[in-house]
């Protein structure tokens, strides 16, 4: 089998294992079905999932221009406390701002490799925490819009981490935490006009469809090894897990063109 088009995050679906899928062009790779399969990747090209051009990836799956220039690389994306559609200003294209920020936020505590603190739109429960690797996750609030999501996680940022550990959120070494404790623990630490919010949904519990996990992972990057070759372990997070310890991002590598060869 074989297949070709521009990466793009997997899509998942939430049963027990997580689903991947991949779309490459108008081929769909249902990517549990490759799992002790031997996959070839070759890196072909660029292609900015923006404008399309053929320039070199800067981040997030645009090129340069676009992505200085784009409302889906905006500054809010990553840090949600800047964001302003509430108050009606313009960082670079208010409709859209309006439509993604002015929807239901939720504050969350995730364990992947660590336990963590999180934002994401209510709409992306769970699939953003699947993307993460995370096992297990619990909402702490719900707030209306996304400037009081981001100055809860700015707030919630003191006494708990905001970040995953990759290496160890895919060697699997998971740690017993208590994320109900957590919360409450947590709470007091909330913005007072972020407290009316908090969240009464249970834990969530994610299982990923992995063989093998690597003990030492070792991440590739295309455009040093333009041709990869590997037996395919596990699926986790936007992660590939290979045979030989590889791993590869699906997601940080957006926007590259890709060919992929199932060998066997």
């Amino acid at each position: 089998m074989q297949f070709e088009g521009v990466l793009r995050k997997m899509t998942t679906e939430f049963i027990e294992p997580i689903q991947y899928y991949l779309q490459l062009g108008s081929q769909f790779v249902q990517v549990n079905q490759l799992l002790d399969k031997t996959i070839e990747i070759n890196f072909k090209g660029y292609s900015c999932l923006s404008c399309g051009s053929g320039q070199p990836i800067f981040r997030q799956g645009f090129c340069k221009s676009c992505f200085f220039e784009v409302p889906q690389a905006a500054d809010w994306i990553i840090h949600p406390e800047q964001s302003k559609a509430h108050l009606g200003i313009e960082e670079r294209d208010l409709a859209y701002e309006q439509k993604m920020q002015l929807q239901p936020h939720i504050v969350y505590l995730a364990n992947s490799s660590n336990i963590k603190v999180g934002v994401t739109r209510k709409a992306q429960v769970p699939t953003r925490w699947i993307d993460q690797g995370a096992h297990e996750a619990l909402p702490l609030v719900e707030v209306p819009n996304r400037y009081l999501a981001g100055i809860a996680e700015v707030a919630l940022k003191d006494h708990v981490s905001d970040k995953t550990n990759w290496r160890t959120m895919l060697k699997n070494e998971i740690k017993d935490v208590d994320l109900a404790e957590w919360k409450h623990r947590l709470t007091p630490f909330l913005p007072e006009e972020v407290k009316p919010y908090l969240s009464q949904e249970k834990e969530t519990h994610m299982h990923f469809p992995v063989l093998t996990y690597p003990s030492k992972p070792q991440s590739l990057n295309l455009s040093k090894t333009p041709i990869y070759q590997g037996r395919l372990k596990g699926i986790k997070g936007q992660y590939l897990i290979f045979e030989d310890q590889t791993v590869f991002n699906v997601r940080s590598n957006e926007g590259l063109v890709v060919g992929i060869n199932v060998l066997a």
